[in-house]
C-alpha cells in the first residue's frame, strides 16, 4: 500500500506530498492525518529543516472532507454530535494547530483543486503558489456545514473579510488568476513548473538558515495578535538570542568582508 504522505528532503527543504489520489487527497481520515501530523511534528524538532513545501499528488491538492464518509457517518463523522465534535478536535484540527506552531516557513504548492478543508490547508501555510490548474472553493455551506478546521479564522487573514465572506457564503469556486488577484496566492505558474517555482522560493529562504529564520517566523505569527508594545518586548528578547548564535556571527563576518572589498 502506497504511503499516504510522501517526504523528500534536500538542502534544508522538506517537501511533503499528500498522496491519496483515489480520494483526491481527502483530509478527514486518520490514514492521512496521522502521517501528516507526524511529519509536521518531526519537522518542528529537526533543525536541519529550514523550509516546508506542501503539495498534492495530481489531480488535486486536496478535496477536503471525504464525502462518502460524511454521508455514511464513518470515521470522524461517526456517532452523535459530541462524538463528531471530538472527531474534529482530535482529527483534522490537529493540522492547523501544528502548522500554526511550526517555526519554519511553509509554502503551499497548490497543484489542483483545493476544496473545503483543502482550501483551508493552503491558507494554513505562510505562502501559496498556484498551478494554472488550481481551483479554490469554500464548499461548506453548499453541504449544510461550516468550516470545521479553522477556515473562518484563516481565510480572512489571507484575503480580507469581504472576499472571505464572499467565498464562504456563496461556496463559489475561484480560479487561479482570481486567487492571485485577491491575494490568496502570490503567483500562478504553469502546472509542470509548479514545484520548480516552489523549490526556487524555498531555496531563497533556506539560504538564511539557523535560529534567526525560525524566530522571524514566530514574530510574524505573534504579531497577528499582540499589540506593538508587547511585540517590541518579544523582538528585543528574540534579537538577544539571535545575536548569540554562530549563524549570526558568520553572517556578520561575511558581510563585513564583502564591504571591505568594495
Amino acid at each position: 500500500m502506497a504511503d499516504k504522505v510522501l517526504l523528500a528532503q534536500q538542502d534544508g527543504i522538506l517537501t511533503l506530498t499528500l498522496n491519496w489520489p483515489e480520494t483526491r487527497n481527502a483530509l478527514t481520515d486518520d490514514a492521512l492525518l496521522d502521517p501528516l501530523g507526524e511529519a509536521l511534528t518531526r519537522s518542528a524538532r529537526d533543525a536541519s529543516v529550514r523550509v516546508l513545501i506542501i503539495t498534492g499528488t495530481d489531480p488535486a491538492f486536496s478535496s477536503g472532507g471525504n464525502l462518502k464518509d460524511v454521508q455514511q457517518r464513518r470515521g470522524a463523522f461517526a456517532g452523535n454530535s459530541n462524538d463528531i465534535r471530538e472527531g474534529y478536535r482530535h482529527g483534522v484540527q490537529r493540522i492547523p494547530r501544528l502548522l500554526y506552531e511550526l517555526d519554519i516557513p511553509t509554502i503551499a504548492a497548490v497543484n489542483g483543486p483545493a476544496m473545503g478543508a483543502g482550501c483551508d490547508l493552503a491558507t494554513m501555510c505562510d505562502m501559496r503558489i498556484a498551478s494554472e490548474k488550481a481551483v479554490f472553493c469554500q464548499t461548506f455551506v453548499s453541504l449544510g456545514l461550516i468550516p470545521g478546521d479553522g477556515g473562518a479564522w484563516l481565510l480572512p487573514r489571507a484575503i480580507g473579510h469581504a472576499r472571505a465572506a464572499e467565498m464562504m457564503f456563496t461556496a463559489d469556486p475561484i480560479d487561479a488568476p482570481t486567487a492571485a488577484e485577491w491575494g490568496l496566492v502570490s503567483r500562478v505558474v504553469a502546472h509542470d513548473q509548479l514545484l520548480d517555482h516552489a523549490s526556487a522560493l524555498a531555496r531563497r529562504i533556506a539560504r538564511h538558515g539557523g535560529p534567526g529564520l525560525r524566530l522571524a517566523k514566530r514574530l510574524l505569527r505573534e504579531g497577528q495578535r499582540l499589540d506593538l508594545a508587547s511585540l517590541l518586548e518579544m523582538s528585543a528578547a528574540f534579537q538577544a538570542v539571535a545575536h548569540d548564535t554562530p549563524e549570526h556571527a558568520q553572517a556578520i563576518d561575511d558581510a563585513v568582508t564583502r564591504l571591505s572589498r568594495k
